[in-house]
């Protein structure tokens, strides 16, 4: 462990780091074109690095950007070694890519295999491997390991392999699932070094030999490849120490080391400009310089998003992950890319015909550098500074560009320009709250009001009431103070408009910004207005808004058979990544209503995105729905609230506060942290909330940090609180009310039957398949 002190960089010390890397920095290579990209955008990465070094982060690393044309920036910063004594970094440095092994070599490999037939992706792994399948093994996939689904452990004993690489690999075809196949993204080394085997065994050459000769010598890539020369080595990039020497030119992976240096999940060795040619060649549709690698159905069959048990992966690729924390922000949905334990990465973008690549040793000389969040930020600033779209690459084989957004055009936008025409001639009530604004952030009552086209008669309020801030029972009728238009509440004596109600009117309109959450109330509000308006005949008009919490990602339970509520409208899972508008053609054709349903859909959003990746104000959609990050937690721990704890209601940050006057903060953390969830931490403290449960009252819990927003299941956090309070708290937790926004009989009875959280994942995906498939005929944004 590492003493050293993390001293914050001042201002000068940057500047005088920056020119330093100046002077060591060697030229860029070419420009794709003129005004590819920015220059000056780009240069924003050099005070970011500087200061990421001076902290200690990383002791140098190599950048390269550009796009299928060629390579618009190539940079070297701070050195390729620290100790025994400094060397600079220099753009054609050697690194250990680790884990980006997976995709590049393996999964390249496998790709070739499978467009000349020599498998396929349903083939069963044991019947490519004989004496491999057994021992629950039978039915695993070459699709589910390149997906990380294949229930295989992350990594087996380094134990097992220090008998020699034969003694390995019976105990590697020894080895059980440790979860059903196919059921939960389980990331794993064991799965890559399999297929890695199947290369061999179907190729008959080892796996460097069959990576050489079908990639990396067609494509130029005279840098790259398992077992580095000799010659490398002086340009090699070391990582750590092994046996008291520093290890260059040896893969850092130990169980890939022991297995001779070549192994599907680690081993590979390149550089950035070998790299680059790489992803240039993805870019290009399996292409370049005339030296075709994989055919263009190949390409978007290898990296095409695909649910993985709540993840979205491509074959042997990240897209959208719990691992995709090095993913830069404004990446379209088509991105794919992976990172390397050893501070490596690489990402790929068709949508905005870009790669980057961001290449280190994070782990000389310490062990203890990191890099994730760098990469990102990294790969964030790349995509703003785009500035021209695909030239020399267009082609058939080249799929159409997506440029990066910056703000998306919301339903309310997109109905005035163009004139209202849904609500011209009618009489409209408008169902809504302060969520309802445009992208000026103008009140959607104002927009309508002030419009000549449209005839607003009247407004109706859901929970909360119109202003967003009450939180108690019933919402009472009203007058809207700056329209002067009466308001009526949907949150009263009755949830559903009732005839009176909707007397006079011809159209109804929507405009309420959800969550993407089951049981947040404001869509059965709209469930209801619909059925009301089918009943009497109205047009019936959504205004849509983009899912906060994205509208990719999928997590169950689904909903138990005739539980519905006013917590549960609809038979959904809890997280459902679909939007208001996308939710209403669900429930008009489902429900069999007739209704003239209008969605008016938003522009230029994409389903992968986050709240902030909007352009959008935050709003807080409700009292204590008050941040982003709450959001994305509420879906899990939402569910705790209607026990005898608090969810941080009358605190600064409710969702991310929990706990109960009977909790111990580090028993608890500690045993929450222990179940393995990704992307967030508890923290231990005490808390008092001033108001809702346990009001006044000292309660031991916990902070919930996240540290990756996008990468975070919360619905399986909240099984795992759950989880943790039955074992640790039997006798204080009341589970009574558990099931109300659950409403999944079998994970309540699993949870109080002390069930492990594999099980109760296992549980909460059962029927979210066939959700998906449900959900594909009503969306309106390509997934």
């Amino acid at each position: 462990m590492s003493c050293r002190t993390r001293v914050p960089l001042c201002f000068s010390a940057v500047a005088v780091l920056l020119l330093l890397f100046g002077a060591r920095t060697e030229a860029a290579a070419p420009q794709p074109s003129a005004d590819a990209f920015d220059q000056q955008r780009l240069a924003a990465m050099r005070p970011l690095i500087a200061e990421a070094i001076a902290r200690g982060e990383l002791p140098g690393c190599v950048v390269a950007i550009g796009n299928a044309d060629g390579v618009a920036f190539l940079e070297a910063f701070g050195d390729r070694v620290v100790e025994p004594q400094r060397v600079a970094m220099t753009t054609d440095t050697v690194f250990d890519m680790a884990s980006v092994t997976k995709p590049v070599a393996t999964g390249t490999s496998v790709m070739r295999l499978l467009e000349t037939g020599k498998l396929r992706l349903r083939d069963k792994v044991g019947d490519l491997l004989p004496g491999w399948g057994r021992n629950g093994k039978e039915a695993i996939t070459v699709e589910q390991l390149l997906l990380h689904v294949g229930g295989l452990i992350p990594d087996n004993s380094v134990a097992d392999y220090r008998d020699g690489p034969e003694k390995a690999w019976e105990r590697i075809y020894a080895l059980a699932p440790v979860v059903e196949p196919g059921t939960e993204f389980k990331y794993t080394d064991v799965g890559f070094m399999t297929l890695g085997r199947i290369v061999e065994v179907l190729s008959g050459k080892t796996l460097d030999r069959f990576a050489h000769d079908e990639i990396f010598a067609p494509l130029g890539m005279t840098d790259s490849g398992y077992l580095p020369a000799e010659t490398l080595h002086e340009r090699t990039a070391p990582t750590t120490e092994r046996d008291g020497e520093w290890i260059v030119g040896d893969v850092h992976d130990p169980r890939a080391w022991l297995l001779g240096g070549v192994a599907g999940h680690a081993g590979l060795f390149s550089t950035a400009e070998d790299l680059a040619r790489y992803a240039r060649m993805m870019l290009g549709g399996g292409q370049l310089d005339g030296v075709r690698i994989l055919s263009p159905a190949t390409v978007r069959e290898m990296t095409r998003g695909r649910q993985a048990a709540g993840n979205v992966r491509g074959l042997g690729w990240d897209s959208n992950s719990v691992y995709s924390r090095n993913r830069g922000e404004l990446m379209t949905d088509r991105a794919f890319g992976h990172g390397g334990f050893t501070g490596t990465g690489l990402w790929i973008d068709p949508g905005s015909d870009l790669f980057v690549v961001f290449l280190s040793s994070r782990l000389h000389p310490d062990d203890e550098g990191t890099v994730n969040d760098l990469i990102g930020k990294i790969g964030t600033i790349a995509c703003s500074a785009i500035q021209s779209g695909p030239s020399a690459a267009d082609s058939a084989e080249r799929q159409p560009r997506r440029a990066a957004e910056t703000r998306v055009t919301l339903g309310v936008d997109a109905l005035a320009r163009d004139g209202f025409a849904p609500l011209v001639g009618k009489r409209v009530g408008l169902i809504t709250n302060h969520t309802g604004v445009d992208s000026r952030a103008r009140r959607t009552i104002d927009v309508l009001v002030d419009s000549d086209a449209v005839d607003l008669v009247r407004l109706f309020s859901p929970e909360h009431g119109p202003s967003g801030v009450l939180d108690h029972g019933g919402i009472e009728d009203g007058v809207d103070p700056e329209s002067g238009l009466p308001f009526v509440s949907l949150y009263g004596e009755s949830r559903k408009p009732t005839p009176e109600q909707l007397a006079g009117l011809d159209v109804l309109v929507f405009d309420i910004q959800d969550i993407g959450c089951r049981f947040y109330t404001y869509i059965a509000t709209m469930k209801l207005a619909m059925e009301a308006a089918a009943e009497h005949g109205l047009r019936f008009v959504v205004l849509d808004r983009p899912n906060p919490i994205d509208g990719v990602t999928v997590e169950g339970p689904m909903l138990d058979r005739s539980k519905e509520s006013f917590v549960a409208a609809h038979s959904l899972p809890v997280r459902h990544g679909m939007t208001v508008g996308e939710l209403a053609e669900m429930f008009a054709a489902e429900e069999g209503w007739e209704l003239d349903l209008v969605v008016v859909p938003v522009e230029g959003w994409r389903p992968a995105s986050l709240g902030h990746e909007t352009g959008q104000l935050w709003v807080n959609p409700s009292p204590n729905m008050r941040r982003l990050t709450a959001a994305v937690l509420y879906p899990g721990v939402g569910l705790l609230e209607t026990t005898n704890v608090s969810v941080g209601r009358g605190t600064d940050t409710p969702f991310e506060v929990f706990g109960a006057p009977w909790i111990d903060p580090w028993e608890f953390c500690e045993a929450l942290n222990a179940e393995g969830v990704a992307a967030v931490t508890a923290m231990p403290r005490y808390f008092t909330p001033d108001a809702s449960k346990h009001e006044g009252k000292r309660c031991g819990g916990a902070d919930f940090v996240v540290t990756d927003r996008r990468g975070l299941d919360a619905v399986a956090y909240g099984l795992a609180i759950a989880r943790v309070l039955h074992e640790l708290y039997p006798d204080d937790w009341d589970a009574g009310r558990y099931n109300r926004l659950l409403s999944c009989e079998a994970i309540r009875q699993a949870t109080l039957d002390g069930a492990e959280l594999a099980e109760l994942r296992r549980l909460a995906d059962e029927g979210v398949d066939d959700f998906l498939q449900r959900r594909e005929a009503f969306l309106l944004y390509p997934r």
